[in-house]
């Protein structure tokens, strides 16, 4: 479990960074080969964001990158340039305004850019995601159900994508609604919804953890498809393909310990294939809001994350590039490096069971699956599951 790895308990007094640490923390973030789950086990180990960029170029080079170099000063600032300029807001892991809901992703971003009301990011909320090339019917539903679940107190989550997204976008303009975005969030994309997207800054919220200026790509996607999901109580699919992304969002929503709800459609319609298979496995099937309130109650009360187990204090661990690893021989760290990989495969595995195999002391591995996983060798997933690359 992750909770064995790094302490990611939300922060009973929120956090206050000055300019300086949150150049440290962009930097970090956007340093080569550091993701969501890297950065929160590095500041779990390093204390903070500053001790472990100091820390990564001795990291790197005892995993054989070479030539790693962390994110420089001026690139990071010239990002916080770009959001003053978009009028984007940075919002940290651990402060005031980050959403409480985030709390619960052992992949949370560690920097989110937000243009609009950011406190609609520590609203109820639930997610409603779609077909791109939905039908008359299902674009009304979805305005019907943005619209009713406004009205009892959630704010509306989405994904700014055409079709059902931007139907539920614009009926609960008035009523809050969130959009988060695959690429920078001063990237509009489809440019269609430009003026939607306008809109939803005076009236809304847009969120990315993305680059500012940042096209999306295709991977970027899956990426914002969780936050969609780990944003909200519960996810509500409209209409949907057999395979299409917003089934990639109903998983992730189980994943997170979130709801899934799926609105019915006729067997002879491809676009409803996905949410007929989703009820059919267990989803809520959803006639109208009635049905989301009944499964997840109101929305007028403050998210609160769930009640967690208070953790033992966490002890820093030793530091990854300390001497001891510098000292050991190359073909046995070399040699390790090969049993973990052997071991690994593309399904995931528990980090837990990899060490239980290998009959070696967690302190032994550790240190070696930060390498790999700077090497690009690697792949963490939230939950403490590796996989290896291929």
């Amino acid at each position: 479990m992750d909770s064995d790895l790094f302490d990611l308990t939300p922060p009973s007094t929120p956090r206050s960074f000055t300019e300086g640490e949150r150049l440290d923390i962009l930097r970090l973030i956007r340093s080569r080969r550091v993701g969501p789950v890297t950065f929160h086990r590095l500041i779990a180990e390093h204390g903070n964001a500053g001790a472990a960029l100091a820390a990564l170029p001795a990291i790197a080079a005892a995993a054989g990158v070479e030539r790693y170099s962390i994110c420089p000063l001026d690139v990071a600032r010239f990002e916080m340039s770009q959001a003053r300029i978009a009028g984007a807001q940075m919002l940290c892991w651990g402060e005031a305004g980050y959403p409480a809901a985030f709390y619960d992703l052992g992949d949370a971003p560690p920097v989110l850019w937000s243009i609009g009301d950011a406190s609609l990011l520590n609203r109820p909320a639930v997610a409603m995601v779609g077909a791109r090339n939905a039908s008359s019917l299902g674009l009304r539903m979805a305005v019907r159900l943005a619209e009713t679940l406004g009205e009892n107190g959630f704010a509306v989550v989405s994904g700014l994508a055409r079709g059902i997204d931007a139907a539920a976008h614009k009926a609960a303009l008035s009523t809050g609604t969130v959009a988060v975005q695959a690429g920078g969030v001063d990237v509009i994309y489809p440019e269609e919804n430009a003026g939607l997207a306008g809109e939803i800054a005076v009236k809304g919220c847009r969120i990315s953890e993305q680059p500012m200026g940042l096209a999306p790509q295709a991977r970027h996607f899956p990426l914002r498809n969780r936050l969609v999901s780990g944003l909200a109580r519960a996810v509500i699919v409209v209409e949907a393909a057999a395979r299409s992304g917003s089934l990639i969002t109903a998983r992730n929503a189980l994943d997170q310990g979130r709801e899934v709800l799926a609105v019915p459609g006729h067997p002879f319609d491809a676009r409803a294939a996905g949410c007929n298979l989703l009820i059919r496995d267990g989803a809520t099937l959803v006639r109208n809001s009635s049905d989301v309130i009944e499964a997840i109650g109101s929305g007028k009360h403050t998210y609160k994350p769930a009640p967690t187990t208070p953790a033992e204090p966490l002890q820093p661990a030793p530091p990854l590039p300390g001497p001891a690893p510098e000292q050991r021989p190359f073909a046995e760290t070399a040699g390790l490096h090969s049993q973990i990989l052997a071991r690994l495969g593309p399904s995931p595995l528990a980090e837990d069971q990899l060490i239980r195999d290998l009959a070696l002391p967690p302190s032994r591995i550790t240190p070696e699956l930060l390498s790999l996983e700077l090497e690009g060798k690697v792949l963490r997933q939230a939950g403490g599951l590796l996989s290896r690359v291929e």
